[in-house]
């Protein structure tokens, strides 16, 4: 097998012995180019998608499952999404992250991929009915030896869908979820109206996942070929390892709750919290997981040049967040009447949680955003510590919120560390990254400004237009419409196009392609 020096462990550039020369990266207007395109067809395809699943959820909420199913649901759904977390031992970002050629070094990603992941399936199995247990579920064993299953499939799958993130093919990744949400949906669908409960999730995910696996292996051909050379293997495990740690944590800060929750209050309660938890993650999941999927392979390519890196960073910042806030305002200042239209009377306890949770939402959006950012400027030690002190502090707030006020204590305990300790923490970490709070500030001043205007006129109106659908549809219109009039002053700066982005200096980018050069990772 033909080999390649990978990065070493510490900085990211060639090891003892020369690597291939790396291809010259694009100017950076077709780099722009690239990355919109990419970042349009990403939330076509994720909007789309959680459409999809916001229908078929609340078709299972109202007709085939009780909040005691979607307890055990929540439950087998956390274990996996902490396993999938670092299933592959972080050795995947390499594909999007490392220069070169990638085909000579994919083998050895391969090859650990799917031996990380299927010892992981392999202890998740035997530990399942522990693990269950100790969660208080003890009928999600069986759920999570099936639901775990994609644990195997998503490493091997790791391979070829990092060159379509690699090579900004979101048109291609669209196609290949599509197909996935269209089985998976059938599956659970029809076996949860079969009366399997919550196991037709667990089978519908595994036949979802099947399908992306087949589907990234025919849009990246001949990226599924097992290898092994030990000096790649290593510097693939010192570049993956801190990142699989830091992910996992990441995705255990998010999850803990509900641990804590099943744990503490019961399935039912589970149920409840889980369903409003859904319900705050949409913001998070069509404009958060759209960014994601171009983020770091755009941040990767500006990691060079810090003051582009910066300006990236804050106007990607700026679009999320402007494009998020209006979601959670209006998801929180009518979460009581938008659950019970939506789902059914049955389900009203959960809307106690959502206004908080709303809030959760948001911070989430900009903390994935700087993960990315940290992860693609090589600042691994700062995003462990991060983490690390997320978690830490989160558990025992979780667990007196829980006690104290059930679903809204615990909803409250998330916010609470969130805000108070971890962005402040986040802004430090960017900062010592070259991105200063004065950016971020400017980047979120205007749509915290329209949220307020809208939370003001959603507070001012709902009682006197009453909450039926028409007055709902109303009342969001009228709260909108403020929220647009006071983020119009930042469209220059969203569009690229304000003080220090103005048409000179684009002139000058083009006419001068950017080639950065590979730097050692912080």
């Amino acid at each position: 097998m033909d080999t390649a020096r990978a990065p070493d462990s510490e900085t990211g550039g060639p090891s003892d012995a020369p690597a291939p020369p790396a291809p010259a990266l694009p100017a950076a207007p077709s780099l722009g180019r690239k990355v919109r395109s990419a970042a349009r067809w990403s939330l076509i395809n994720t909007v789309v998608m959680r459409l999809g699943n916001f229908a078929t959820g609340i078709v299972l909420a109202r007709f085939a499952l009780g909040p005691a199913e979607w307890g055990v649901y929540g439950i087998a759904q956390t274990v996996l999404l902490v396993l999938l977390s670092a299933n592959e031992l972080g050795v995947g970002l390499a594909i999007v992250r490392w220069e070169g050629d990638a085909r000579r070094f994919a083998p050895t990603v391969l090859t650990l991929s799917a031996l990380s992941s299927g010892l992981l399936y392999v202890a998740l199995f035997a530990a399942a009915p522990t693990v269950a247990g100790l969660l208080g579920s003890p009928d999600a064993a069986g759920v999570l030896r099936v639901m775990c299953l994609c644990v195997v499939i998503d490493g091997v799958a790791q391979v070829p869908g990092g060159f379509l993130t690699r090579e900004f093919a979101q048109g291609k990744r669209m196609i290949i979820d599509g197909l996935n949400f269209v089985l998976s949906t059938s599956v659970t669908l029809l076996l949860a109206f079969e009366g399997w409960g919550a196991m037709s999730f667990a089978w519908g995910a595994v036949a979802g996942n099947v399908v992306t696996l087949i589907g990234c292996s025919l849009a990246a051909p001949g990226t599924l070929k097992f290898g092994w050379d030990p000096e790649q293997a290593r510097a693939l495990l010192r570049f993956g390892l801190p990142l699989a740690g830091a992910s996992m944590l990441a995705l255990a800060v998010v999850n803990v709750d509900t641990m804590v929750v099943g744990a503490t209050l019961g399935s039912v309660s589970l149920g409840f919290y889980v369903l409003a938890f859904n319900i705050s993650g949409w913001p998070v999941r069509i404009i958060s997981e759209a960014a994601r999927r171009v983020s770091f392979a755009g941040f990767s390519r500006l990691a060079d040049s810090p003051q582009a890196l910066a300006q990236g960073f804050s106007r990607a910042l700026g679009v999320v967040i402007t494009a998020t806030v209006p979601l959670c305002v209006l998801l929180a200042g009518l979460a009581g009447p938008a659950v019970q239209l939506i789902y059914g009377s049955q389900w009203a306890p959960a809307a106690a949680a959502l206004p908080w949770l709303m809030a959760l939402g948001l911070i989430r959006i900009g903390s994935e955003l700087a993960y990315d950012c940290l992860v693609a400027i090589g600042q691994r030690r700062s995003l462990f510590l991060v983490q690390g002190l997320w978690l830490v502090a989160l558990i025992p707030v979780l667990l007196a919120g829980a006690r104290l006020n059930g679903i809204v204590g615990a909803s409250q305990a998330h916010v609470l560390v969130a805000g108070g300790m971890v962005v402040p923490v986040f802004l430090v970490a960017l900062s010592r990254g070259g991105i200063g709070v004065g950016r971020i500030a400017r980047a979120c001043a205007w749509p915290f400004l329209g949220g307020a205007v809208m939370a003001a006129i959603i507070l001012g109106l709902k009682h006197r237009l009453g909450d039926g659908p028409l007055a709902l549809l109303a009342l969001g219109a009228i709260a909108l419409a403020g929220y647009t009039l006071c983020v119009l002053p930042s469209r220059d700066f969203l569009r690229g196009v304000g003080p220090g982005d103005g048409p000179h200096r684009g002139r000058h980018r083009s006419s001068a392609p950017v080639r950065p050069t590979r730097q050692d990772m912080r």
